[in-house]
């Protein structure tokens, strides 16, 4: 295993169980302690876990997104219009890249009885949702699994994205800023979503108000790179205007 891959790992399994001793993770991931503690240091110098004695811990102040099951139930009445609204944004024969995402798989789940689209997804979940619409083409990128949401990521996943060209690219995130753009705490996701926005000609952004103004560690894309943001109406006046005024359609429902 990579040293990349297993600092993911790493991540994904202490956010599952909350807190790690070095030597489980050294047994679980088979290697030795001081391996384990080098990429503790580097995990934590990118904000994303907090080393402790002999151990470390999810760090609840930390620059870190809540997990997949902790994401999925919030905002869901908001989440399910945004998603709604960006389906209809889709038009037969496009080809599209819906990104992986607690909001992005209600843009999947609003395509019943559309023909003629083909969707290229990060995300199994998103995919899982499409498989009945035989209107609907799905690509999945392929890539490493994220076990606890279902999303693929890595070196595969950004090497699909490098071939491909759509129309539209459908962009989750857990921080837009009408100054610094979107940005994410996570640096190992951030590759996979500037493939996206390579491969799209029109960059649809796609999140609940409660990301708005948010700065994580890591810059994404400029707010200049953004063509569409789409939000719920619970997003306030002054929030809407800093975004047109930068330049962004911001569309709200």
């Amino acid at each position: 295993m990579l040293a990349a891959e297993r600092k993911l790992r790493i991540v994904e399994f202490v956010k599952e169980k909350q807190v790690a001793t070095v030597a489980a993770l050294a047994k679980e991931f088979q290697v030795h302690e001081a391996t384990i503690r080098r990429d503790l240091a580097e995990i934590e110098q990118e904000g994303l876990l907090k080393r402790t004695h002999g151990g470390v811990i999810v760090d609840k102040g930390a620059n870190i997104e809540p997990s997949f099951s902790e994401r999925v139930s919030d905002q869901l009445e908001q989440k399910i219009r945004i998603g709604k609204k960006a389906a209809s944004m889709i038009e037969d024969g496009d080809h599209v890249i819906i990104d992986s995402g607690t909001t992005t798989i209600h843009i999947a789940q609003a395509l019943a009885n559309r023909t003629n689209i083909t969707v290229v997804t990060n995300d199994m979940n998103v995919a899982a949702e499409l498989r009945d619409f035989t209107g609907v083409t799905v690509i999945v990128t392929g890539g490493t699994l994220y076990h606890s949401s279902f999303m693929l990521n890595g070196m595969y996943t950004d090497d699909v994205l490098q071939k491909i060209h759509v129309q539209k690219a459908f962009i989750g995130t857990p921080a837009i800023h009408p100054v610094h753009g979107l940005t994410h705490p996570e640096a190992q996701l951030v590759p996979t979503k500037q493939g996206m926005i390579r491969a799209a000609q029109e960059i649809i952004v796609v999140a609940d108000d409660t990301k708005i103004g948010k700065v994580s560690l890591h810059t994404v894309t400029p707010i200049t790179s953004i063509h569409t943001f789409i939000t719920g109406s619970e997003a306030s006046d002054s929030q809407i205007k800093l975004f047109r005024d930068a330049g962004v359609q911001l569309v709200t429902v």
